[in-house]
């Protein structure tokens, strides 16, 4: 992460929370003779530790000295005995042996290491959630290096925003947006470069819209005649609810008669298609890719792995959570995990017939050699 002027860790726990727990020092005494000593000897070390600047946060493995990481998958609990952080954020259940073992077994330096190696352990900062936390970190961190940039204004100069948009005050619209005829920007929504939002369409408040973005351009709706197509317009809109965040180059078209919606808290990542019509339900999220043809109903608390296909006219109940590139053809009322395209299933089932599927040709010739073996058997008078 790109560094920031440096800021102390009693400032950083004063303002997001959480203890902070220094580990025992063992292989060799506290300086001193004495408890006492030691004990003063270990308030110095943590309160110069408390008062040392941090300026970037960053992971277990690549982090500095100055740096904040997070521990909160199991499968990188061997980086903390290694890591050179000067902070972990971590729950006090993940710590383990680590978190006590002596500091010649965090690193065994080289010859040439000196002492320093020797004497890094890391301070742990103790918290619930440590990937929540370390996500609330980051929207500080980003609060915090805006603060410190030179005012700009919140329309940039090369944006093209029509007089009758309502575009709130807090509100940023980046370089090169379009704004159209009665479109709604909400409070503290942010559009980045070159984003587009259609006639009418509304973004509620603290929206985020990557670049080429584009809200309300007409969905696909066309009508055969003699083989040819008659265009239908697309008299609806778009409507987006409040903290949702829209990934770069994503697309979501306007409704033929009701509008395009997308609920509170909804989160879109690059390149995603989204149908006219679709209605799309509260904190669901799509990965990469994801296209869902028009006017399928997703509902609340779903997720889309990347690449998926959702096609029209389906609905997806609450707390559905499809696979990466499955092919959804049919309409899903209970919540799980489901996968595939032969046809979607859920997921367990769709496991079993998968492993079966591999084993096909296996099972086919199997077949044939039974079959012929009782052929062999059958008088031939009896086949007739």
């Amino acid at each position: 992460m790109t560094a920031a002027p440096p800021v102390s860790l009693a400032v950083l726990v004063q303002a997001m929370g959480g203890q902070v727990w220094w580990p025992e020092r063992r292989g060799a005494p506290w300086p001193g003779a004495d408890a006492v000593r030691a004990n003063e000897a270990m308030r110095k070390r943590q309160a110069l530790a408390m008062a040392a600047p941090i300026t970037q946060l960053g992971t277990l493995s690549e982090g500095d000295t100055n740096c904040v990481g997070f521990l909160s998958n199991p499968r990188y609990q061997g980086e903390l005995a290694t890591t050179r952080c000067a902070v972990v954020l971590v729950r006090s259940a993940d710590l383990g042996p680590a978190a006590t073992a002596s500091p010649a077994a965090h690193r065994a330096p080289s010859a040439s290491a000196g002492s320093a190696a020797l004497e890094h352990i890391p301070i742990y900062w103790l918290v619930d959630d440590p990937y929540l936390a370390f996500a609330r970190l980051t929207q500080w961190w980003r609060a915090r290096q805006l603060a410190q940039r030179p005012s700009e204004p919140l329309v940039h100069p090369s944006a093209v925003v029509h007089p009758l948009a309502r575009v709130h005050p807090s509100a940023r619209i980046g370089p090169l947006c379009v704004v159209e005829r009665d479109a709604v920007i909400g409070a503290d929504t942010r559009l980045a470069a070159r984003v587009t939002v259609g006639e009418g369409c509304t973004l509620g408040d603290r929206c985020i819209v990557h670049s080429g973005v584009v809200i309300g351009a007409d969905g696909f709706g066309f009508a055969p005649h003699q083989s040819q197509w008659v265009k239908i317009e697309q008299l609806g809109a778009v409507r987006i609810g409040h903290d949702v965040e829209i990934g770069a180059n994503t697309c979501i078209d306007r409704g033929a008669l009701s509008d395009t919606v997308l609920e509170d808290g909804v989160k879109l990542d690059n390149l995603i298609q989204i149908g006219h019509n679709v209605h799309i339900g509260a904190h669901t999220a799509m990965a990469g890719c994801v296209g869902v043809a028009g006017s399928a109903r997703i509902g609340a608390h779903c997720t889309v792995g990347g690449g998926a296909i959702i096609l029209g006219h389906l609905s997806v109940g609450d707390g559905v959570h499809i696979s990466a590139a499955s092919v959804v053809t049919r309409s899903i009322t209970q919540p799980g995990l489901y996968s595939g395209f032969f046809p979607i299933d859920d997921n367990a089932s769709w496991e079993k017939n998968a492993a079966s599927l591999r084993q096909l040709h296996t099972l086919r010739d199997r077949v044939r050699a039974l079959q012929r073996q009782v052929d062999s058997l059958t008088p031939p008078d009896s086949k007739a």
